[in-house]
């Protein structure tokens, strides 16, 4: 099963990263200003992975296949690592798709 994880980055902003069953990240976010917020983004993707209009396919500038989850306004949610193959980036959108919906929370920005 996967997990939507929660951490802090170095300029205070909170982002999400949801990884699969076997710990690889398969999609992460952009920052946010408040938990509340980065919290928003990821109920956002449960909703939207479910939803395969809502990958947007695209290839980087060093021509490798990556994907965005886009929002139903149109903003990205989520993206994807650089993959090595289309079906390798196809494989990581049903990796997603199948993972987001039940994804765990772990959220690392609460003190021990």
């Amino acid at each position: 099963m996967g997990k939507f994880v929660i951490t802090t980055r170095k300029n205070g902003e909170f982002q999400f990263a949801l990884k699969a069953g076997n710990g690889q990240v398969i999609l992460s976010s952009e920052g946010y200003s408040s938990k509340a917020g980065c919290q928003n983004g990821i109920e956002s993707v449960r909703t939207n992975a479910k939803d395969e209009s809502k990958f947007d396919r695209k290839t980087s500038s060093n021509g490798k296949p990556y994907f965005n989850l886009k929002a139903g306004n149109g903003s990205i949610i989520g993206s994807s690592e650089l993959y090595e193959s289309e079906a390798s980036r196809d494989n990581g959108i049903t990796s997603v798709m199948n993972n987001a919906p039940d994804a765990t929370l772990d959220d690392q920005t609460v003190a021990a």
